[in-house]
């Protein structure tokens, strides 16, 4: 009967939290708060000691903004109301079976967006987070250029300042790229075609990113299995792009896991927890690495 019991209170909990979560329309989420709180705080656990001490210091923070994207969707803000426009969801997500390969070449997100239209697609059924970031990691790569050379002590902390929060939101967007949900168009369940039967409700972003890894992925976990070597990036665009799209080779992956055993709080299948694990690790150790190659190679324009 305890055995009964401790079944029925779970499934309500679980209930109660998928209730939440679906008052949450598509692509609110991503990795929920605890994910990406925990990955942001173990990108700066693994950086080197070179990094700047302020920006070392300021480890706290750099994780509590890591979620703060999402929760700028605010449904008191018509502009921002995830319910009706929601003007930054294309932000989040890259969904590569919208657009041919080659779109990607265009330099920027108006020339992406360009390339859209001309095969008829509209921003955002196809999202632009590869521009996000790179527009990200080059600000926060020249406000490292303008600490290293400003002497006034009062703007450097200025200065200092500005590059802690853009850093924390440029972690949002890497983070989010890890997970394969926002890479893929079958990001709410498998939709189309389905001939080897792979989950189509709507719940199953929320149930693999928040519910499962709130429940049984620590910071640990993640500081356990990333690299201890910081990498300088020689190609900030390519990786970024590459790490995309090594995101989304493993969608099939997810969703074979999840048809095995479903993800939900009480999923303990060791093959589920691993490869959660692997994707927050992935996305925790490409964040520290464009913080540590912004500031390595922001010593001069040309860098």
């Amino acid at each position: 009967m305890k055995t009964e019991s401790r079944m029925k209170t779970a499934s309500v909990l679980t209930l109660g939290v998928l209730l939440v979560v679906l008052a949450i329309p598509p692509r609110a989420l991503a990795w929920g708060a605890h994910g990406h709180t925990i990955s942001g705080k173990a990108a700066t656990m693994k950086l080197p000691p070179e990094m700047p001490k302020f920006f070392r210091k300021a480890s706290d923070q750099l994780a509590y903004l890591n979620p703060e994207p999402d929760r700028w969707r605010d449904r008191a803000e018509a502009e921002l109301n995830p319910t009706t426009r929601d003007a930054f969801n294309p932000d989040h997500f890259i969904n590569f079976e919208r657009f041919p390969a080659e779109a990607l070449n265009a330099e920027n997100r108006f020339l992406f967006l360009a390339e859209l239209r001309k095969s008829g697609m509209e921003t955002p059924e196809a999202g632009i987070v590869p521009y996000r970031i790179l527009e990200l990691f080059g600000r926060l790569r020249t406000e490292f250029r303008l600490w290293r050379t400003t002497t006034n002590k009062r703007e450097r902390r200025f200065i200092e300042e500005r590059i802690i929060n853009d850093a924390g939101i440029l972690g949002h967007y890497v983070t989010d790229g890890a997970n394969p949900h926002h890479t893929t168009i079958h990001h709410h369940g498998w939709v189309g075609e389905n001939p080897k039967g792979y989950a189509t409700d709507r719940e199953f972003h929320a149930r693999f990113e928040s519910i499962y890894v709130g429940k049984h992925i620590t910071l640990a976990n993640l500081t356990g299995s990333m690299t201890n070597r910081a990498r300088v990036i020689q190609n900030p665009r390519a990786e970024v792009i590459n790490y995309l799209r090594t995101s989304h080779g493993k969608v099939e992956r997810l969703y074979e896991l999840d048809k095995r055993a479903a993800y939900n709080e009480l999923t303990t299948t060791p093959e589920n927890k691993q490869f959660a694990v692997e994707r927050l690790a992935a996305g925790a150790e490409m964040l520290r690495d464009l913080w540590w190659t912004a500031w390595v190679t922001s010593t001069s324009p040309s860098s």
